[in-house]
Order: C-alpha cells, then structure tokens, then sequence
C-alpha cells in the first residue's frame, strides 16, 4: 500500500501599503494617468526598485478602484520579464481583490508592447473573464524622453 504524504501548501502574502504610500493608496486608480502616477510616486520609490530590470507589478483594488496593496510578481532582466497568469492571478484571489491593474516597465524607454506583452495580456483577459475577476488594465511604463505619453495602455488602444 502506498503511503501519502500530505504537502504543505504556503502563499506568499500579499504587503499591505505603508503610512508613506497612504497618499496614493487613496487615490482611484480608474485611468492610466492615475496608473502611472502610482507606478512613479510609490513602486518606483522604494529602495528595492530596479530601473535596468523589467519588474511586473500587480495593483490589487477595492470595489472603490482603490489600491489595496501591490505585489510584485516577477523581476526580470533589461529586456524580459517571465511570468503565467498563476503569479499573476494568486494575489488577487488571495487578498479576495475587486479588480486588478497589472503595470511592468520597459528599462529601454519604449513603452510599446513586445508580442509577449500581448501574448500575456490576452491570457490574462481570458483568464480573469473565467475567475470572474475585473482585470482592468496592464500597462506598460517607459521613460518621458522617448515618448510622450510615457506609457503604454492595453485598455485605451483597445486590447483589453
């Protein structure tokens, strides 16, 4: 007879904001400029931040469009950042979110989508429609001086 031995499943949790994010955590985060602003004045300030490696964040919402907390899924390279929609979908169901923007930022400056970039947004479309989970943007973050808006959304240009 075959002996079983049961697994210890863990997730990660997922951080709260801190009292120096409570600023932009209460801000709506129901367009891409609110988006962008969360990306520059809370992720982008925090001393683990890596400008030269892409870096795939989740912003988890309340029913208000409000970031509950953000959960960094994945660290890249200068030019990629792997992830499957599981990292991507575990934080939100965990923290039982109301919707979910996904933002990552392109080191070299252009925030035009790769074919990955697409790839994974479909999926991830796809996958939220399922769960019924409100996926309501992925964008994508470049730099000011190589285009203008610095960014890139998947919802305005009509993908998602």
């Amino acid at each position: 007879m075959k002996k079983y031995i049961p697994l210890k499943v863990v997730l990660r949790s997922v951080g709260e904001s801190t009292l120096e994010d409570y600023g932009a955590i209460r801000s709506i985060l129901d367009s891409p400029e609110g988006t962008f602003a969360f990306w520059k004045n809370v992720i982008e300030t925090k001393p683990e931040f890596e400008a030269d490696k892409e870096t795939l964040v989740v912003i988890l919402l309340d029913t208000k469009l409000r970031p509950r907390a953000y959960h960094q899924v994945a660290l890249g390279t200068v030019n990629e950042c792997a992830a499957r929609p599981l990292e991507v979908f575990r934080p939100v169901i965990v923290s039982a979110s109301f919707a979910f923007i996904l933002v990552h930022n392109h080191p070299s400056g252009d925030p035009n989508p790769s074919q990955a970039d697409r790839t994974i947004t479909s999926q991830l479309r796809q996958g939220a429609e399922i769960l019924q989970l409100r996926f309501l943007d992925h964008l994508i973050i470049g730099r000011v001086v190589v285009s203008d808006p610095p960014y890139f959304s998947f919802r305005d240009a009509g993908l998602l």
